[in-house]
């Protein structure tokens, strides 16, 4: 079975171009501007890098594995090299998808995978690897629960995004209160994209945030202090087998890993 969802990938990333995104919603071209390297291979513990989030240190740098994995999250540095390891308290993999952080030293976990459309009800971790305590927020959608598999966090609320298996090809983006509780969501954007969004990041001066998929990463500023599709910015391909993991390095260039293991980085010159 993962031969052949390995070769659907494939097929996938070879033919997945800007082209789309171009006419469609006006993106700007930026392959160009782009280097991608590989910088590094993650630790055997590692194997299915789902998500990543700044360590304390400069340089280092949190992931965890995707659905059924352990509920553990491990700390590397650029080259891969295993430094920590850290179990959630009270925490279940169902279905790990996405990592993101807030100014505080927090984790956010997104247990948001919903491949098999059997769940309705979902959980992020908040969690603080220095005091090593966690809380849950809950939440439901208001209509059909979608698969997800991207948020980050931004000026207190963290924002999803659906991955769009539909043929229609639309993302949506819902918007989350950043604190321990029940809640329910609704769509507040969408924008049509011919690709699997597989992680979300934005930068640290909050002004871009990225769409890592299948195939290409998708860039759009913030509209203020607003997060919405209304200002696309650019679209490079990024064809690295099953990219699943996005962070910004600094305000224009980004550390990606895929579930082969690989580390790489995307420089803009």
């Amino acid at each position: 079975m993962n031969k052949l969802i390995y070769l659907w990938l494939a097929v996938k990333t070879v033919f997945c171009t800007c082209q789309p995104d171009h006419r469609t919603n006006d993106f700007k071209k930026v392959k160009a501007h782009y280097k991608n390297s590989k910088i590094g291979k993650l630790p055997a513990v590692a194997s299915e890098s789902s998500g990543l989030a700044p360590g304390k240190q400069p340089g280092t740098f949190w992931t965890h594995n995707d659905s059924g994995g352990k509920p553990e999250l491990y700390l590397f540095d650029l080259k891969g090299k295993l430094l920590d390891t850290k179990a959630v308290p009270d925490a279940k993999n169902i279905d790990w998808e996405d990592l993101t952080h807030d100014n505080k030293g927090n984790l956010y976990i997104g247990d948001f995978g919903n491949n098999a459309s059997q769940r309705d009800v979902f959980d992020i971790y908040r969690f603080n690897p220095e005091s090593n305590g966690s809380e849950r927020i809950t939440f439901r959608y208001q209509s059909a629960a979608p698969d997800c598999e991207s948020f980050f966090y931004h000026q207190g609320s963290l924002y999803l995004f659906s991955k769009n298996w539909g043929k229609d090809k639309w993302v949506k983006m819902y918007r989350l209160p950043a604190k321990a509780g029940e809640h329910s969501i609704a769509p507040g954007d969408s924008i049509r994209i011919g690709a699997q969004v597989t992680s979300a990041a934005i930068s640290p001066d909050g002004k871009t945030f990225a769409l890592l998929t299948y195939g290409k990463i998708l860039l759009f500023e913030t509209a203020g202090d607003n997060i919405d599709f209304s200002k696309p910015k650019g679209c490079f391909r990024f064809s690295r087998k099953q990219t699943e993991a996005i962070e910004f390095l600094n305000n224009t260039d980004m550390l990606i890993t895929n579930e082969q293991g690989g580390v790489y980085r995307t420089t803009f010159r």
